[in-house]
């Protein structure tokens, strides 16, 4: 059974969904509808993906009724600034083919720019006030990126989304969400970023430690790693385009991880990042321009 995670607004969210990152837009459509036939009723996109659009048509393709699904997408750092962001939500539920969105969230800070990143989530504010969205966060936000929105804003994000893996667990990060009473999301949740590394030695799916406790449980890899990020009290949005592999992660309730395994788990962590250095972030390196349409 779906495992739910309230967040500090007393929304209630799925806490495992399906993520759509790289998924190109015609495998979309069909991984979410297998997902929701599948069971899940939480999908995760974003506007730079380029591919809300298939979400959409996916979810009203699966026939399960709006108000049972829990749609997640992130506004990108190229529409940061009030007036752009709440432009980029009408964008976003327009592609989705909605009127109200879960959790709109940022999908990154700039650090450089910090005063866009403020303006892009006091819009969030107001959509949250307006009733457009139900709940607001971040992704890919540091401590120091947390603390200076506290300064400058209201509301507490609900959800800061950030790569969370056993080879890299960001415990600082993870300690400061829980702080503030922010719910820790993971992307890349069953470290599907280390095998794009071309050393499958040190991907996360044949590491000994976590084959030997999938060995114990009689289940895969990546279904352990999904229940030690459920047991943390982490959201998992882990991304397949296989309905077997859909399927497989979603079957992560009939089984409990001990503390040993779990701590066996958590020493695995190297301290190296998969994706882009927060602090990197620019709008000369990474901005885009996010169609109207």
């Amino acid at each position: 059974m779906q495992k739910n995670i309230t967040l500090n607004n007393g929304v209630v969210m799925p806490a495992i969904g399906l993520g759509v990152f790289q998924t190109p837009p015609d495998a979309t459509t069909d991984a979410v509808q297998a997902a929701l036939e599948i069971g899940y009723r939480h999908i995760d996109t974003a506007a730079a993906y380029a591919n809300e659009r298939e979400v959409g048509e996916g979810i009203r393709r699966a026939g399960v009724d709006r108000s049972e699904i829990f749609i997640e997408t992130k506004v990108w750092i190229s529409d940061f600034g009030y007036d752009q962001t709440l432009h980029a939500f009408d964008k976003s539920a327009g592609k989705l083919g909605v009127d109200q969105i879960d959790l709109f969230i940022l999908h990154q800070a700039l650090p450089g720019e910090f005063d866009k990143t403020i303006a892009a989530y006091l819009a969030l504010e107001k959509l949250l006030a307006d009733g457009r969205v139900r709940a607001i966060g971040v992704s890919n936000f540091m401590t120091d990126h947390l603390h200076a929105l506290r300064e400058q804003s209201a509301i507490v994000p609900a959800v800061n989304q950030i790569e969370v893996h056993p080879y890299f667990s960001q415990p600082d990060v993870r300690k400061t969400n829980a702080e503030l009473g922010i719910v820790t999301q993971a992307w890349s949740p069953i470290g599907g970023i280390t095998s794009y590394r071309g050393d499958s030695s040190k991907s996360t799916f044949t590491d000994p430690v976590i084959l030997g406790i999938a060995g114990v449980h009689g289940k895969s890899a990546a279904q352990v790693m999904l229940r030690w990020q459920l047991q943390l009290g982490h959201s998992v949005i882990p991304k397949s385009v296989r309905r077997e592999r859909i399927a497989e992660n979603f079957d992560v309730f009939d089984f409990e991880l001990t503390a040993d395994q779990m701590a066996e788990i958590e020493a695995l962590d190297t301290g190296v990042r998969g994706g882009p250095a927060p602090e990197a972030v620019t709008l000369e390196a990474f901005g885009r321009e996010i169609p109207e349409a």
